[in-house]
């Protein structure tokens, strides 16, 4: 008799039935299920079975699978095997199984959507051991469906054949339902009505088409979405949400469509078709066919396919593309139920709701390929949780806190590191509960204690607030404190194996450096040890603190006056312009006697002076527009440069 331990993706992914399958061909007896670190096999085969057993598994497994690795031992039993069985799932202290991704439809379930003949036609939930959603419906391990908010839904008798029919393709599909038994639409108005119709999804079309803005629940939260090629509509959708020129991504119903709108390379349409849909940034065309409002003065675009039932019958219909923009405000978490999406049902006309609850929330992932590389700005639906392994096992539980924006957070046990989905900034009180939620997740399903809390050296870091919070309820947590710029270059060395003494240079907005001034243009002689700051960029003031963030002519009105002095009054450029000649009077009274004005060493304030003196823009209205603009206007043909 032989146990077979799997540890990996394999839950949620049609591991098991993929196994009974494989024993069944084979002739072998036993059984598999599911535990707490992926997949139990029990095998009555001779050691020559079982390896030929393993290298089918190997070569054969589950599309979505992952073999992180496999542990095979001898055991004893009672009393033979009668055939083989999947068995439920057994329960473990040990919680190491990888979570599956939430996942595109697949190419089987989408032919069944649109074929009439199909008892899930137009079915806007229609799912199967290849795709659907995973780690947003999760509530503990093992990945069973009493483990999920799939658990409600009791299945019909259809439903229950299949789920229980080894040679069906939802053999044990956790997320299987159906018109009968599965989840259900409802349409609401932003008072709250329910919209009675024999149709949703055609009243919501409508409703996008005669230019209004449409909330949809989607796998991991609700989108804003309205006709991406309607003016009146995205400015209304950008009057509402507050959020004048940030671009909005925008969905498409194939990649025809996409290559209309964007060019796109080879590996930009591989990337943008794959099952795990992400938003790719991707260069815009000159095309009618998407409103100028929708990305204001960016050469670029961001780009996704519809990635739901629910989406592909949507965009079917309306045959255009839609804006699919996060719903929330900004400093917001993204809302995930009903109560949450109509604290905000100013911004939206029609809510297309459903009764799956949303676990986990999880936002969509933002992707871009420069030279054939992939480079990940948002890792979230589709990636999420993100597993990384450590080349050594730690004997102490590791929860990391991250920073105060672009917030994540990860937990470290024995050699793996589980990191959360894309989180957002820590600007509100509802941003902080939502951090602190993910961080509950995390610890309630791998039944998770940290010995180690580990935080930014920043003191008015929400992070780092709560990171002392919880050493203050706990006194035998080890509280560690990490410089925001070192971090950046161990995470670097971490991801690329390298643990020898390196050069690390770190450029960034701002961080809390040791010296108590604002770093972001930094250069490190580190190892994984110890850092030495050998070098930085030339401290400058940021006029008004975290004022001069938001106004890159503030960061270029300091380097002025540091260059010209009192001579600035007699300048006539962008950035002079700007202002009054009160405001430059009171600046540079400020600047002269250092009042609220800190020092900063920022490589990414460099961009806003540039920005600001060159007349792109005197004040952002979100971070980092400055370096977007200024990436907008580069023309690759000049070739000439300034000799400093």
């Amino acid at each position: 008799m032989f146990c077979i331990e799997i540890r990996g993706v394999v839950q949620g992914v049609g591991f098991r039935p993929f196994i009974y399958n494989l024993a069944i061909s084979m002739g072998l007896n036993g059984e598999v299920s599911n535990n707490g670190y992926g997949v139990l096999i029990l095998l009555d085969a001779t050691q020559e079975k079982v390896d030929e057993f393993i290298r089918n598994m190997r070569e054969n497994r589950p599309p979505l699978s992952e073999i992180d690795s496999i542990k095979i031992t001898r055991t004893k039993k009672s009393k033979p095997f009668e055939g083989f069985s999947i068995q439920m799932s057994k329960s473990t202290k040990l919680l190491s199984s990888k979570i599956p991704s939430d996942i595109a439809m697949c190419s089987e379930c989408e032919s069944e959507l649109f074929d009439k003949t199909n008892r899930r036609f137009e079915y806007p939930f229609i799912t199967c051991t290849n795709c659907g959603p995973r780690f947003s419906i999760i509530k503990n391990l093992p990945y069973d469906r009493k483990n999920t908010s799939m658990d409600e839904f009791v299945m019909c008798q259809e439903c229950l054949n299949e789920y229980k029919n080894p040679k069906d393709r939802r053999y044990h599909a956790e997320t299987i339902g159906c018109h009968k038994c599965g989840a259900k639409l409802s349409l609401f108005d932003n008072s709250g009505k329910k919209i009675e119709s024999k149709n949703i999804i055609d009243e919501a079309v409508e409703a996008i088409r005669s230019g209004k803005i449409v909330a949809i629940k989607g796998i991991g939260g609700y989108h804003l979405v309205c006709d991406a090629s309607n003016d009146s509509a995205v400015k209304l959708l950008r009057e509402r949400k507050q959020r004048p020129l940030k671009p909005f991504g925008v969905m498409v119903k194939d990649a025809e469509t996409a290559k209309s709108i964007a060019i796109m390379s080879a590996k930009e349409q591989e990337l943008l078709s794959s099952n795990r849909r992400p938003i790719v940034l991707l260069q815009k065309r000159d095309s009618d066919f998407i409103s100028l409002h929708v990305a204001p003065n960016m050469s670029q675009i961001g780009l996704f396919l519809a990635y739901t039932p629910l989406h592909y019958l949507v965009l079917q219909r309306l045959n255009r593309p839609i804006v699919a923009t996060s719903a929330n405000i900004s400093d917001e978490p993204l809302c995930k139920n009903y109560d949450e999406i109509m604290r905000f049902s100013s911004v939206w006309d029609f809510c297309l709701e459903h009764n799956r609850e949303i676990v986990n929330s999880c936002d969509d992932s933002v992707l871009f390929v420069e030279n054939e590389k992939i480079f990940m700005l948002r890792a979230s639906r589709g990636y999420a949780p993100l597993y990384l392994k450590l080349p050594h096992k730690t004997d102490k539980k590791i929860l990391a806190l991250g920073a105060n924006q672009k917030s994540t957070v990860a937990i470290t046990i024995e050699d793996s590191v589980v990191l959360s989905p894309y989180i957002g900034d820590l600007g509100s009180l509802s941003s902080v509960e939502h951090y602190k939620s993910h961080i509950e997740t995390l610890k309630r399903i791998y039944d998770f204690t940290p010995d180690v809390i580990v935080c930014d050296k920043h003191p008015n870091y929400e992070s780092t607030k709560y990171a002392k919070e919880l050493k203050a309820q706990n006194k035998e947590i080890e509280l560690l404190q990490v410089q925001h710029h070192y971090a950046h270059i161990l995470a670097t060395m971490g991801v690329n194996s390298i643990s020898s003494k390196v050069l690390g240079v770190s450029f960034d907005g701002t961080g809390y450096g040791d010296d108590g001034n604002l770093w972001g243009g930094e250069f490190f002689v580190c190892d994984l040890e110890d850092y030495e700051r050998v070098g930085h960029f030339k401290y400058f003031k940021l006029l008004g603190g975290e004022r001069a963030i938001k106004e890159p002519r503030r960061v270029a009105l300091s380097f002025l006056f540091e260059i010209y002095g009192d001579e600035v009054f007699k300048l006539s450029n962008p950035t002079i312009n700007s202002f009054s000649s009160s405001e430059i009077n009171t600046l540079y009274t400020a600047y002269k006697n250092g009042l609220n004005s800190p020092l900063s060493s920022s490589c990414g304030r460099l961009f806003d002076a540039v920005a600001s003196i060159l007349g792109i823009i005197q004040i952002c209205s979100y971070e980092g527009e400055s370096g977007l603009l200024l990436e907008s206007l580069h023309d690759e043909n000049i070739l000439e440069c300034y000799k400093f």
